[in-house]
């Protein structure tokens, strides 16, 4: 019987280096919801679908395979079993997912696939619903939030890091409008599931972070 831990939170919380991290320590698989959606996206342009066709989109959709395996420690992205790793972080495919992600035919695919792995496979896997509408029944759910000028001040020092100028105040607005948006979105809005654990790791570092969810994990 496959494992699954749902890591839900809002945008800067931390979860995508928090469910690596975990899914490393215990031998998962992480699923990159994120990669997932990218792939297809790729499908939808190697298929000439434009961003603005709705309704191509999602009859294109249901011929799209898309799975996520590790190979020499690496996650690899297929789609309909090629390795698409390499394709997917373009500028042309990173606009596609954005149009396409927001089609209803498209996220129910996705969730019937991300299901499908979470089937068979140990899981970690990170989004805005995983916990709520893809693993419902998964067996550690955790909400991971920080405050919004925490996740400002990350996103400040990730980006200056690369040598980018950034304004610290633009960056909060920034994220108290995307918690907005993200919250009240009609299809699959971000909320805590009933059942999760509510992480704030604004005091914490990713490695408190990361140990509190093993040791729930294995209670």
């Amino acid at each position: 019987m496959s494992k699954s831990i749902a890591i839900d939170g809002p945008a800067g919380a931390g979860k995508s280096t928090i469910a690596r991290m975990v899914a490393k320590e215990l031998g998962f698989i992480y699923v990159d919801t994120g990669a997932m959606y990218r792939a297809m996206a790729l499908y939808m342009i190697k298929n000439n679908v434009e961003p603005s066709d709705s309704e191509k989109i999602s009859k294109t959709c249901t011929d799209a395979d898309i799975t996520i395996r590790h190979e020499n420690g690496e996650q690899v992205v297929f789609l309909n079993g090629e390795n698409v790793n390499g394709l997917i972080r373009t500028e042309e495919v990173g606009q596609m997912a954005s149009a396409s992600s927001v089609n209803g035919d498209v996220r129910k695919k996705l969730v019937e696939l991300q299901q499908k792995l979470a089937a068979t496979t140990d899981v970690v896997m990170d989004g805005r619903d995983i916990g709520t509408v893809v693993l419902p029944g998964a067996d550690l759910k955790i909400y991971l939030t920080a405050s919004s000028g925490v996740r400002a001040k990350r996103r400040y020092d990730e980006l200056t890091a690369k040598g980018q100028e950034c304004d610290l105040d633009v960056i909060e607005k920034d994220i108290i409008e995307r918690d907005d948006r993200d919250m009240h979105r009609e299809i699959s809005p971000l909320r805590q599931a009933d059942d999760a654990v509510y992480l704030d790791s604004s005091d914490m570092t990713v490695e408190d972070v990361k140990e509190r969810i093993l040791q729930l994990f294995s209670r």
